[in-house]
């Protein structure tokens, strides 16, 4: 995994928080690349999405 995650291969990641807004805004001032702002989604999350300086998509859910 983490030869796949260094060479931006690892299909993505999934990761939860308790604060979402909070997270992104810190993620937002880095260097990451947001593909999604915060959004609710019709299944039922809040979710966003970014990319890793490797590529790797990681969206990030709101625990509830």
């Amino acid at each position: 995994i983490d030869e796949m995650m260094a060479k931006g291969t690892f299909a993505s990641l999934l990761l939860a928080t308790k604060d979402l807004d909070g997270t992104f805004e810190r993620l937002q001032a880095g260097d990451a690349e947001i593909i999604q702002e915060p959004t609710e989604q019709p299944y039922g999350v809040r979710d966003c999405a970014l990319r890793d300086p490797a590529g790797n998509m990681i969206r990030l859910q709101e625990l509830r």
